[in-house]
């Protein structure tokens, strides 16, 4: 049996959307575009069907991807977690780099979930992993590509 994979609620429900769209939606207009392609004749020269079965097999995987991953994974409701004030998966946190005093805040989530420009990280990020467990004010040091950096915790969300 595969590990079960950490998802926020809102990671599932965005997963189950995208499912949604994919099976009633891109399925079947890729069936309706395979049979008009299939009435022009000749499919070995035939760019519109070869087109059309490609996008078939990428929307395939990608529906058995999603349905894998719904699958395994331990959906987790932060707001429920009694988590005495730590850092823990989901948790929306604010930090402070102690030298340049840049004030970032990170939810922190699963690895598919991960997007930086809406601030959600991944929970196997150096960031992450050097965040859970600690409380507010804790200071922690972050081993990154141009070097160790502190940053201390200012506020924990359970949100």
């Amino acid at each position: 049996m595969a590990d079960k994979v950490p998802l926020t609620i809102s990671g599932a429900e965005k997963l189950r959307e995208e499912l949604k769209e994919l099976k009633h939606v891109t399925r079947p207009a890729i069936v309706a575009a395979i049979s008009e392609a299939r009435a022009h004749g000749d499919l070995k020269e035939n760019a519109e069907y070869h087109a059309a079965k490609e996008q078939q097999s990428f929307t395939e995987g990608r529906i058995s991807d999603i349905e894998g991953k719904l699958s395994n994974a331990q959906i987790i409701d932060v707001t429920e977690i009694d988590a005495g004030g730590r850092v823990v998966f989901g948790a929306t946190v604010e930090i402070e780099d102690i030298n340049t005093e840049e004030i970032v805040t990170y939810q922190i989530v699963g690895v598919d979930e991960a997007d930086i420009k809406e601030g959600r990280i991944s929970i196997s990020s150096p960031i992450a992993r050097g965040l859970i467990g600690k409380e507010v004010e804790d200071v922690v040091t972050i081993k990154t590509p141009s070097g160790n950096k502190e940053y201390e915790i200012l506020s924990i969300l359970y949100i």
